[in-house]
């Protein structure tokens, strides 16, 4: 809401603003779904995003292109819209209709930007984590509105067509270069194992040690101490441990500790999620401690060297490996002997470490490239959404550039 609207614009609710239509559902119509990016339409249109379609459609309604749709459970996240299609949807939707005059496409806007910028979470009786109850249609239409003139509206809508369309363009663009990146990463690391033939060795040829995490370690999660590797610090792309660091403190009757801390070089395996994440230690994690959920292997570093393992089973041939090591039990987890029996190329030391030294070289200038191209994208969002708010607040005029 803004608190200091142009003159010309008025103060209302959506009561006045907006009527509920009541159309019972008709057969043969496909169903029709608000998603939050402000699209409403044929669910059909999106299978990707992975909804699932229910056995009955008790209450459900009709919808026609142009009305104007809120999640009353997900409106406050942006589920909000003007449907592009002809069909049935939830019962949980408030299907409307301007009263007269307004625009429905820059009420739609407005409503997303009351969603997403916390307001209508103000507005609600019943505030569940990650959802706001508008089930109740005179409680969604209290909502307090400040609307311009209804040509104004349809500057606003038009000019916000435009320059979001221009906006998510760039936004395609950079998420194909990534894409893009990402592909000639993955050639790099795969053509530089290509030359070394086909694994023929099996890993557990140079394994000096290997075991994995006790369980209960949550007992001793404290603010200080030592480090505790959870499957989460796996990388999934690289070598390095990162994210959020939790703190151990071992009692001193604990003796279990001994032996799943980490040395440098130690090879790390995720064994029960994100299976194919693999980590080489060093840092500040050396003395670190690994949960059950992830394999410590130290090998004999005077014959094979970590990191060239590590990168070859980031190959797409390592990868598939630990993923048919996974795939025999009912779950989808690796055994101890699964990481032993996995085949890896040989090669004399000298040349396993300009390899990885190679590897750590090439895909971190990717990697750079990457991170920049993401923060590209993280503003041109910000910049979306800045735009969005200062066109239904009234701090631009849009008129002039119209």
């Amino acid at each position: 809401m803004i608190t200091t609207p142009p003159p010309d614009w008025r103060e209302t609710t959506v009561r006045r603003v907006l009527r509920l239509l009541d159309r019972p559902a008709r057969s043969g119509l496909g169903v029709i779904t608000a998603y939050r990016d402000g699209t409403v339409t044929l669910r059909s249109n999106r299978r990707e995003d992975g909804y699932t379609f229910s056995d009955s459609e008790n209450g459900y309604q009709e919808i026609r292109p142009g009305d104007l749709v809120f999640h009353a459970l997900d409106g406050f996240a942006g589920a909000v819209g003007v449907s592009d299609s002809h069909g049935n949807g939830s019962p949980v939707y408030h299907v409307c209709e301007p009263v007269v005059g307004d625009d429905p496409a820059y009420l739609a806007r407005l409503l997303r930007h009351l969603g997403t910028s916390g307001f209508l979470a103000t507005q609600a009786p019943n505030v569940r984590e990650r959802s706001v109850d508008f089930r109740n249609w005179s409680t969604f239409a209290r909502i307090p509105l400040v609307l311009p003139p209804a040509d104004e509206q349809r500057a606003i809508a038009y000019y916000l067509d435009r320059e979001t369309a221009r906006i998510d363009t760039l936004i395609e663009e950079q998420q194909r270069l990534i894409e893009m990146l990402r592909e000639r990463r993955q050639a790099i690391i795969d053509v530089a194992f290509s030359a070394l033939g086909e694994p023929c060795v099996q890993l557990r040829r140079y394994v000096r040690f290997l075991t994995s995490g006790s369980r209960g370690w949550a007992d001793y999660y404290a603010d200080a101490g030592e480090r505790f590797v959870r499957i989460g610090n796996l990388p999934r792309a690289s070598l390095d441990l990162r994210g959020d660091v939790q703190f151990v403190d071992l009692p001193a009757n604990v003796t279990e500790g001994s032996r799943t801390m980490l040395e440098a070089g130690d090879l790390l395996f995720s064994i029960t999620a994100y299976l194919g994440s693999v980590a080489v230690v060093g840092g500040d994690w050396v003395g670190a401690y690994v949960s059950q959920h992830v394999a410590l292997c130290r090998l004999e570093s005077e014959h094979v060297d970590s990191r060239f393992i590590g990168w070859f089973m980031l190959t797409t041939t390592g990868q598939d490996q630990l993923k048919e090591g996974a795939a025999g039990g009912a779950k989808m987890q690796l055994a101890l002997d699964d990481i032993r029996g996995l085949r890896v190329p040989v090669a004399p030391i000298n040349e396993q470490r300009n390899i990885a030294a190679s590897l750590d070289e090439q895909t971190a200038k990717i990697d750079t490239l990457i991170e920049e191209t993401e923060r590209f994208i993280e503003l041109s969002k910000e910049r979306r959404s800045a735009l969005i708010t200062a066109a239904v607040t009234g701090q631009i005029d849009v008129r002039e550039g119209a």
